[in-house]
């Protein structure tokens, strides 16, 4: 199966750099809506045959206008919802306290499933949401499938699924709105990251970057 996941468009929290999480979330600001009414241009190329949406509002609005385009009715589905922030939600991300977020996230990636965000949900506790979707998606027999979800959940479940991506990789390269990962694969063979926001996806490994674990949530 061909997998592409892909960031919301832009939310006032987005502009504001905080840690908002939580459903059912803000909706898009002017810019977001123009990202969203772009997304079925700028996945032209790609034959999808289903496409999913968390429970939040602004990954709904971001598959709406791909959702008409294509003739698609869009699956929502709780399990690809951003990573909870707990007691860290509207926290600005800048702040040592909102820095703490994404380090508890990416430590998760690196195997850490056990440690628990302050307030909110487990490594092991996300993943296994979201790989229930991803393995739904591919029990469905879609050959290639759009999902509109989030930054850290994205970047997070890629680098704890793909075998080409790890952390350091992942770290370095926040998502922006509409920012789309590529991967192929499936849950019984694994996956494979093809591309990252149009940039072939070396193996992991290789000479990437690295980087510290900041950058777009939400």
């Amino acid at each position: 199966m061909r997998l592409l996941l892909v960031r919301h468009g832009q939310t006032p929290s987005n502009l504001d750099h905080l840690l908002d999480t939580a459903v059912p979330g803000p909706g898009l600001t002017p810019l977001g809506e123009a990202q969203a009414a772009a997304l079925p241009e700028a996945l032209a190329g790609e034959d999808i045959e289903a496409l999913y949406a968390s429970t939040l509002i602004r990954t709904q609005l971001t598959a709406a206008p791909l959702a008409a385009a294509r003739g698609l009715d869009v699956v929502v589905r709780d399990g690809i919802r951003e990573l909870s922030a707990g007691d860290l939600e509207m926290l600005p991300g800048h702040t040592p306290q909102g820095e703490r977020y994404l380090r508890t996230v990416f430590a998760w990636a690196a195997g850490d499933t056990a440690l628990r965000m302050p307030g909110g949900e487990s490594g092991e506790e996300a993943l296994a949401r979201y790989d229930a979707v991803v393995a739904e998606a591919a029990a469905s027999g879609a050959r290639s499938v759009a999902m509109v979800s989030h930054g850290a959940a994205i970047r997070v479940w890629t680098a704890a699924r793909a075998a080409n991506v790890d952390v350091d990789f992942a770290a370095a390269r926040p998502l922006e709105n509409t920012g789309v990962i590529v991967l192929e694969g499936s849950p019984a063979d694994g996956w494979k990251a093809l591309s990252w926001e149009g940039a072939t996806v070396e193996p992991s490994g290789g000479s990437g970057p690295a980087g510290e674990a900041l950058g777009a949530t939400g």
